[in-house]
């Protein structure tokens, strides 16, 4: 499923019992897709995008992903709404403090941007750094998301 957001357009893709797929890019969606689990995707993407959702309840499965890719996901998704943490921090909570650059690759691959939130994830100089492949768009991205939770945050400066 394609739709149109304030952040561009945004697809999403699920299988028969979970969504599996945030992308910012074009992807094909799964023939089994289950409609109501998009449907209700996007309805709760919408309603974070416009600051009236803080978080998501709704089923999404990791297709993809080594296991510490995973233990990595997963970690992202106990950070509050409205905070940040360094990629350092993430290292530390899944006890692996010297993972800082695997960590940063890890947050690369995320199926799940923003129902798991890479984007809160910072430079442990509270720069913004990495998001959806360090690209220009991908950092306006990130600063527009952070934004969304916390307008303080806008202050950061791009690195």
């Amino acid at each position: 499923m394609k739709f149109e957001s304030i952040l561009g357009p945004i697809w999403l893709d699920a299988d028969q019992s979970a969504l599996s797929c945030v992308s910012y890019t074009p992807i094909e969606e799964n023939s089994l897709a289950n409609q109501e689990i998009l449907q209700t995707a996007k309805n709760q993407l919408t309603e974070f995008l416009a600051g009236e959702r803080k978080a998501f309840d709704l089923p999404y499965v990791f297709q993809i992903g080594t296991d510490f890719q995973q233990e990595v996901w997963q970690a992202l998704t106990e950070i509050p709404y409205g905070e940040t943490c360094s990629y350092l921090d993430v290292a530390k909570k899944i006890e692996r403090p010297k993972a800082v650059r695997a960590i940063g690759q890890a947050n690369r691959n995320n199926p799940l941007p923003i129902i798991v939130p890479c984007h809160r994830v910072i430079g442990k100089n509270g720069k913004l750094v990495g998001y959806s492949g360090s690209s220009e768009a991908g950092l306006k991205i990130k600063e527009q998301l952070l934004a969304i939770e916390n307008p303080m945050l806008q202050e950061i400066t791009l690195f």
